[in-house]
Formats: C-alpha cells, structure tokens, sequence
C-alpha cells in the first residue's frame, strides 16, 4: 500500500541549504519512497520555546510531498537516521540544528503516541512549513485543520524566498 506523506525540513546550522537538499536525495533514492517532489525553500526566523529569536541564526525550511510503502513510525526512523548522519544532536528542545525533518501529514491518518503525532501538531501555525507547501501545491490540506492556502493567510507569510543560487 502506498500512501502520500508531507515532510517539513530545516536547517539553521551549517550549509542549511545544502544540508537540507543532500537529505532530501538521501530519501527521495530510498527503495521505498516511490515519489518525492520538494518545495522552494525559505529563511525565516528561529523559532525557540520563548517564540521568535531574532538573534538566533536564521533557519532555511522547505517541505517534500511524497509517496512511500513505509509504515508511519519506519518513515520517522528513516527521517531520524538522515538527520543524524547530518549532525543533528537533540539536546535542546527546539534549539539550533543541523537539520530537522518532520512528519507532517501521513495521508488522512491521525496518529498520537509516544514518539510520533500527524498530523503535525504545530504544522498549522508555522508559516515556515505552510508558505513552501502552498508553493508546492496551492490545493494542500492538513486533515482536521483545512486547506494549507487558508491557514497561510490567516497567519501572514514572514518567510522569505531564496534566490535559486542560495538553495
């Protein structure tokens, strides 16, 4: 069975670019992802447990769209084993990172456990992941939340677009 899946990437240390496209052709050559279309990607501010840092380094983001036979929880350990293999340490919650990559959605399913939650549980207030998922596809919905497009508006887009060489 194959199901689409949505992906957040970021990135705030490093070649953030860099990092996040080598872990998206990391994914995208899996024997199970049987598609995988990225996003534009963008700068924005970090975001930190106290809300917006805007003396933190800058984060790049981006999302992918893809279909997989994975199940939810081996997808999470697949995007967990890229991060580490980029440096990513988790010893703060939300601090500054090599590389980041979240579940968002996994088609219409709603899964809440210990180690996982789609749909993402802050996807919906996050212009960072919206703004480059209406760039990919204006259509996008985030079940139980609505239409992607919609949820961007109400918030506002602060992220700003990278010049296709800083990608």
């Amino acid at each position: 069975m194959t199901v689409e899946v949505v992906l957040a990437f970021g990135a705030n240390l490093g070649d953030r670019g860099a990092t996040i496209r080598a872990a998206q052709a990391e994914l995208a050559t899996h024997e199970a992802i049987l598609s995988f279309e990225p996003s534009p990607l963008r700068e924005t501010i970090a975001m930190t447990l106290a809300g917006p840092d805007p003396d933190a380094p800058r984060y790049i983001n981006g999302v992918a769209r893809l279909t997989t036979t994975l199940t939810p929880h081996a997808l999470l350990d697949l995007a967990q084993s890229v991060e580490a293999s980029h440096g990513r340490v988790r010893d703060v919650r939300w601090g500054d990172r090599t590389l980041d990559i979240d579940v968002i959605t996994f088609g219409d399913q709603f899964i809440t456990d210990d180690r996982l939650e789609v749909p993402h549980p802050r996807a919906h207030e996050r212009d960072f992941v919206l703004s480059p998922w209406v760039a990919l596809d204006d259509s996008a919905v985030i079940p139980g939340r609505g239409s992607v497009a919609a949820l961007l508006l109400g918030l506002g887009d602060t992220t700003m677009p990278l010049e296709p060489e800083e990608e």
